[in-house]
């Protein structure tokens, strides 16, 4: 299983939302560089980088911070948040990021993203972010009418092969992951799926890796020190 610490960035310091609720914030340090360093020296190869801000207005508010973590070098990073136009892909992929993730566009224009899956294959992802099981997007401020899991169907007809699919309830509240709602998206035959929201613990991702989850993202396990990265990698890493 490919094991992805999460680096959550607004006004240029790393911070972790509580069901991505904007105004329930803690910040956690002010130096992302630092923080992309000390999951290197773990053992890390993948990082997965959102920039809040874009997510929330469309702007490239933390680009220059995105591209300081991309020049040290060392891991394989996918970015999302705000990316919302082709020019957007080319320039994160120019800075040497390996992946984009489309979020937002993904639901407001479902045939661009069709057209980006087909020009970029794997350089592309689609964050599915879900709320009572509905897609949620702008930042997860509001819900679209599509189950999350019949998006992931279209989606996967459309020709997108890797989808990072969040359950927000569970974001940020280390209360564990979805374990029933990843069984269900495994029966989409051919996606590659990577779980994100809640993971807190070694039990949680043995299942999803037994289940045949492609990766798992953590986030604030990691920073209030739940979970040990490289303990993790470890033990069910594949980095």
């Amino acid at each position: 299983m490919e094991i992805f610490p999460a680096i959550d960035l607004r006004g240029g310091q790393v911070v972790r939302l509580y069901q991505g609720d904007y105004d329930r914030e803690t910040v956690y340090d002010a130096d992302p560089c630092a923080v992309a360093r000390r999951f290197r020296d773990a053992g890390a190869r993948f990082l997965h980088v959102v920039d809040l801000d874009g997510a929330k207005d469309g702007t490239l508010a933390n680009f220059d911070t995105i591209a300081a973590i991309a020049r040290q070098g060392g891991l394989s990073i996918e970015v999302g948040g705000g990316i919302r136009t082709e020019e957007r892909i080319r320039r994160y992929l120019d800075l040497g990021v390996d992946r984009c993730i489309l979020g937002t566009i993904a639901v407001r224009d479902f045939e661009f993203t069709r057209r980006m899956g087909e020009a970029y294959g794997p350089k592309v992802a689609v964050g599915v972010d879900a709320r009572n099981g509905f897609v949620a997007v702008n930042g997860w401020k509001e819900l679209s009418a599509e189950r999350g899991v019949d998006f992931c169907r279209r989606l996967h007809q459309a020709g997108i092969r890797r989808i990072i699919y969040t359950d927000i309830s569970r974001d940020g509240a280390e209360r564990g992951t979805n374990l029933d709602l990843y069984r269900e998206l495994m029966t989409i035959g051919g996606l590659e799926i990577t779980a994100s929201g809640g993971v807190s613990s070694l039990e949680e991702l043995r299942a999803l890796r037994d289940m045949g989850v492609r990766a798992a993202i953590l986030g604030k396990a990691l920073y209030t020190g739940r979970l040990d990265l490289a303990a993790v990698i470890r033990e069910v890493g594949a980095c």
